[in-house]
């Protein structure tokens, strides 16, 4: 998909887009101010990727990870690259997909205390479903055995810390309205806290690393200390520096709270550092002096006061006129609106569509998929509607059938 904002573009593309399509509907490639792509390597690869060859041909394209795209399951596959962790979470599943299979055994399971479930497992008590075979109880007894084990409860904790540090973060992206300055004071304690689990066990293995290799050095070294790695290696793969420093310089034309955080000295650097091709010398000086006339105009103008986000600051100073005497303010915003910062609404109609088209209505047509979707994912605006005006809207269909 190209939207088209002026001069700049902002390209979300899927895995078959190529450079030779861009050019067959005339896309200038040096136009391009950024990128985004789903978690495919070969799409946002750093040396290889889609997102790298654009960036040899224009070094301003900019690549923003989508950060809603599933952070969580993003750094559980990082994880599951240590080989125990991704058996720890197959066995996981075994063990989720045993106890779910039978209501009963869940209830008894969520019941009774961990100490209680070796006896009611050997008295046969734990499965007493009608028609329970001895397969079953093999399986509840391996899944009994496998939750109980000293390598499974050690990854369990582990993971448990991990995903709790994170998830804060991760919730914080899936958020309709995006909080940048938030999300990146976020991103860094989430890398300072992971970064903090290892301090201890680095220091340990700096004191043994010349001792054999043993259980405390296998669990500390190959599971702990690399799945930490694996977790930082990935925030830091998504939040690189680059992409930290113009999301944060990004934020000084928010105009929430009457333009609190709103700094002109920001907005200059951000010029001069990011899009320094964008704008021509005199342009960069003459910037400095339209902001400072452009505050003192928003304070005191009801249009232009009470906004809250940056793409309705664009659509003010169209509203109101005043795009022609800030036109250098209104290029700064338009290159900023073409950063692909959050796929939430796009994750939130994919989720949408796994609720609404399930198995037992996979054979539901695109049209009639659609439509329900709509109903579905904008709620707010179909509470909007009552009965009687759907009624009256068909009623008026019908009657401009009839006249013509």
């Amino acid at each position: 998909m190209v939207a088209y904002k002026n001069d700049f573009l902002i390209l979300c593309m899927s895995r078959t887009l190529h450079l030779s399509l861009l050019k067959k509907q005339y896309v200038v490639v040096s136009n391009i101010r950024g990128q985004g792509y789903d978690g495919a390597s070969n799409m946002r690869g750093e040396w290889n990727g889609l997102q790298a060859l654009f960036l040899k041909d224009c070094s301003y394209a900019y690549y923003v990870h989508c950060f809603a795209h599933r952070l969580q399951l993003a750094l559980v596959a990082a994880s599951r690259e240590v080989i125990v962790v991704h058996e720890f979470f197959s066995k996981l599943t075994f063990i989720v997909n045993i106890m779910c299979s039978s209501s009963k055994r869940h209830d008894e399971l969520q019941a009774v205390k961990l100490d209680e479930l070796e006896h009611l497992l050997e008295i046969d008590e734990l499965i007493t479903d009608n028609g329970s075979s001895s397969l079953k109880r093999v399986d509840a007894d391996v899944a009994y055995n496998t939750m109980t084990s000293f390598e499974f409860i050690l990854i369990l904790h582990m993971m448990k810390e991990i995903m709790g540090i994170t998830d804060c973060l991760c919730q914080a992206l899936q958020l309709k309205s995006q909080d940048i300055v938030n999300a990146m004071q976020l991103v860094r304690t989430t890398k300072e806290l992971i970064q903090k689990l290892t301090d201890g066990e680095r220091e340990w293995c700096a004191r043994h690393q010349k001792d054999h290799i043993t259980f405390e050095h296998h669990y500390s070294v190959n599971i702990f200390l690399t799945t930490i790695d694996k977790q930082l290696q990935e925030l830091n793969r998504r939040f690189s520096k680059q992409t930290m420093e113009l999301l944060t310089l990004s934020t000084s034309l928010d105009p929430k709270d009457v333009y609190k955080t709103f700094n002109i000295n920001n907005i200059c650097i951000l010029v001069q550092k990011i899009y320094p091709m964008d704008f021509n010398d005199q342009e960069k000086i003459n910037l400095r002096y339209q902001l400072q006339h452009f505050i003192l105009d928003a304070l005191s103008h009801s249009d232009l006061k009470n906004i809250s986000i940056i793409s309705e600051l664009s659509a003010a100073l169209i509203k109101t006129g005043k795009v022609n005497a800030y036109y250098l303010l209104d290029r700064v915003i338009r290159l900023i609106l073409t950063l692909p910062v959050s796929t939430a609404t796009t994750e939130r109609s994919f989720s949408a569509m796994k609720i609404i088209k399930t198995r037992l209505r996979s054979k539901m047509e695109d049209e009639f998929l659609a439509d329900n979707m709509v109903i579905y994912i904008e709620k707010e605006i179909a509470e909007t509607f009552t009965s009687d005006s759907i009624i009256g809207e068909f009623k008026s269909l019908k009657e401009r059938r009839a006249a013509l």
